[in-house]
């Protein structure tokens, strides 16, 4: 079944001016909030709540999911940039060695969640119109949805990785496995992306295609699986009366994304420098672990003290 074997090369952006380029990585990011901004409009005007409080919800959002990430990314896989490049934690450049800018290279996941869940603690000190438990259980429904194009953005940059595998789904990440340098001292070609399109394009650079190994395409199997996490969400929030259970939609969420970021770890290679590996599990696992159980006691022991409506 070679139809679900391909070789992924893509162009990762469009130059604009000179060294400035929109990558098509940041271009989901947009996607994710323009459209999570959508959801949550639909929720207030459902909910008949004032809109005039959505932008600002919508600011600390993308501010705590960035920051976040960020932040998660240096402390879990790349700790070593707070003493090596300090700035570059919180700049898109890189100064050691030279200034150079390369964006945000490194966002962890686990760390956006515990940036939108402080993000959303501080929003709510500010604007007190629903408790904080309220804006949780509705905010993770375009979280959810945005979690889809995040990872069909690594993907499109070939990060974030799965590993070797000889089954019949497979994809080689030629720009993964040559590096902008390697590319062009292999082909002789100056240019970068003609360099990568030679690969895939030139008959006569098969022998360096063939020796790009089939991965799987995690990304692409964890964004699949987000799709279904926002769609059963947004079920019981529409469907059902689990969403006026204080909690419910919050704890559902944690379990369902997580449980399926733990188990896609299986087939992931281990990103940054992996300071666990305990009893089989990777980092990504032992850090999902604990959203799962707390997703666990707000979906079946969580009691607010008071209700707000």
């Amino acid at each position: 079944m070679y139809i679900l074997k391909f070789d992924w090369n893509p162009l990762t952006g469009i130059d604009i001016i000179g060294n400035f380029k929109i990558h098509f990585y940041s271009l989901m990011w947009i996607a994710a909030f323009v459209i999570g901004h959508a959801i949550m409009k639909r929720i207030f005007k459902r909910e008949k709540i004032n809109l005039e409080f959505l932008d600002p919800l919508f600011i600390y959002t993308v501010l705590a999911t960035m920051l976040g990430a960020r932040l998660g990314h240096v402390i879990f896989y790349q700790p070593e940039l707070f003493t090596q490049d300090f700035f570059s934690v919180f700049l898109p450049f890189k100064f050691k060695g030279g200034f150079e800018f390369q964006g945000f290279q490194g966002l962890a996941s686990h760390g956006a969640a515990i940036g939108i869940i402080v993000g959303m603690y501080l929003y709510r000190k500010k604007y007190n119109y629903k408790s904080l438990m309220w804006i949780l259980d509705r905010i993770v429904i375009p979280v959810a949805s945005g979690a889809i194009f995040i990872r069909l953005g690594n993907f499109i940059n070939s990060e974030i990785i799965g590993k070797v595998t000889d089954s019949d789904l497979g994809v080689r990440f030629v720009q993964n496995f040559y590096n902008k340098y390697e590319i062009v001292q292999k082909t002789g070609i100056e240019d970068v992306k003609k360099a990568y399109a030679s690969i895939t394009d030139n008959p006569n650079m098969v022998e360096l295609l063939n020796a790009v190994p089939y991965r799987h395409a995690a990304q692409l199997y964890e964004s699949f699986c987000y799709i279904f996490v926002f769609l059963i969400l947004w079920f019981v929030y529409t469907k059902t009366t689990k969403k006026d259970q204080t909690g419910f939609l919050f704890g559902f969420f944690l379990i369902l994304l997580w449980s399926v970021r733990f188990f896609v770890e299986y087939v992931k290679e281990p990103q940054g420098d992996e300071f666990i590996n305990w009893f089989g599990l990777n980092t990504g696992q032992w850090l999902s672990i604990p959203f799962i159980l707390i997703g666990l006691y707000f979906m079946f022991i969580y009691k607010p003290k008071t209700v707000i409506k």
